[in-house]
């Protein structure tokens, strides 16, 4: 290993290393920034290499500026505390049926406008409902950041990462739900049942019910709208083969735009109170990436990938288990792209890539760093006052995502597929 080789992976790695652990209480895209900035200020990156790594997420960009300014715009027309009260009646004064809505909410959530969708609107609004019905928020919380992924591979749309991975050209409905019905149904099944085992304690009991709903606002009826809106356009984007990014973010500018003009407010209101920090993460972290590949690294995950796949299936397990481990060390968005550009090399069988797409989606759940909605999802409950540390998170992710990551890929892995081009 030469000494620009050695100094490389020891940027990433330490970069990586703070965003997991957040030292001084720093945000993670300054640490994922600081490391792309010293790997260009050392030379072990030429300036037109990172350009066009960051150029690499500009779909993804795209896509997370609809959906904060749609989640922003819907927060502070009081979309969340109306949602929050409906679901809280609902319940009928029970946790655990409280528990069950907010996870079948957060599975088609997911299902229609991405993992990333769920962490920034769902998450403030089943806060909102944990707080009006008395209930611990925590388990709730959890629900909400383990079907994020749990269910992003349910549709092509359900996760940013999917358009990584494939490079932005999915595969056909039929093809896609041949291939990720059954490990969807086991991924979304199991992480329930185990996370349900965990909070058992948290979720006994009663909580409030019949709870005061304040009636939805036009404003808030112009952003519920929205939402739909969105889901529609995520749909035909997907059915016609276009990429996301660029119908979410119109999607989301047009909906924060038509409710300032008929609530004669500014829309620059919304835009101040947007996340924005997570768009130089991201860019950080495809730097970090792009700098990995220069040491050669998604060659040498391409030949593993034609050593494995000799034998497709125990070759799909094998590579998804590994990827689904290795994105938390990095993210899953780059862990996606340095998948997507092995696969483009190693041409390995269908069955393998279905396996890294199962991977790089539910391996996420052990970590808080694992996943960009996770992240996002963490900021979202700081913003309530909540906070959970990588330790506590990692103590639940453990024991779901193992369990749910093995049934999801024993599910694509199973008997009759193994020949499938």
């Amino acid at each position: 290993m030469t000494l620009a080789t050695g100094l490389t992976w020891g940027i990433c790695a330490a970069s990586t290393a703070g965003v997991i652990t957040r030292p001084f209480r720093w945000p993670e895209a300054i640490w994922a920034t600081l490391g792309a900035g010293l790997l260009l200020e050392l030379g072990l990156l030429p300036l037109q290499a990172a350009l066009a790594a960051v150029g690499k997420g500009a779909d993804v960009y795209l896509f997370l500026i609809g959906m904060m300014l749609l989640s922003e715009t819907c927060r502070q027309r009081g979309l969340f505390d109306w949602v929050a009260a409906t679901a809280v009646n609902h319940a009928n004064g029970s946790r655990a049926r409280l528990f069950l809505l907010v996870y079948a909410t957060g599975v088609v959530t997911t299902t229609f406008l991405s993992n990333d969708a769920t962490a920034v609107v769902l998450t403030p609004a089943v806060y909102a409902a944990a707080r009006k019905a008395k209930a611990e928020p925590l388990p709730l919380l959890f629900a909400c950041a383990l079907i994020a992924n749990a269910a992003s591979f349910v549709l092509p749309i359900s996760n940013p990462a999917n358009l990584v991975l494939y490079g932005g050209h999915m595969p056909p409905l039929g093809q896609w739900f041949g291939s990720f019905a059954l490990p969807s149904i086991a991924a979304i099944v199991v992480t329930f049942l185990v996370l349900r085992q965990v909070e058992r304690t948290r979720i006994v009991g009663e909580c409030l019910s019949g709870v005061e709903r304040t009636p939805l606002t036009t404003g808030g009826k112009i952003a519920l709208g929205g939402i739909i809106a969105t889901a529609i356009a995520l749909l035909a984007a997907s059915a016609f083969d276009i990429q996301l990014g660029l119908p979410t973010c119109i999607a989301g500018v047009a909906t924060t735009l038509v409710v300032a003009m008929y609530t004669r407010t500014s829309p620059l209101a919304v835009a101040r109170d947007v996340s924005w920090s997570v768009l130089p993460l991201v860019a950080g972290l495809f730097v970090l990436v792009e700098a990995l590949d220069h040491t050669g690294v998604i060659r040498q995950v391409a030949q593993m990938l034609r050593d494995v796949a000799a034998d497709p299936t125990w070759g799909a397990l094998t590579a998804g288990t590994v990827l689904a481990f290795g994105s938390n060390l990095i993210n899953n968005l780059p862990a996606g792209l340095i998948a997507s550009s092995a696969v483009a090399q190693a041409h390995p069988p269908r069955m393998v890539i279905d396996a890294l797409l199962i991977g790089v989606d539910l391996g996420p759940n052990l970590s808080i760093t694992g996943s960009l909605a996770t992240i996002l999802w963490l900021q979202a409950i700081r913003r309530e006052g909540e906070d959970v540390g990588f330790w506590r998170f990692l103590k639940v992710g453990a024991i779901t995502m193992i369990p749910a990551l093995a049934a999801a890929l024993l599910a694509a892995c199973r008997p009759g597929l193994t020949c499938r081009p």
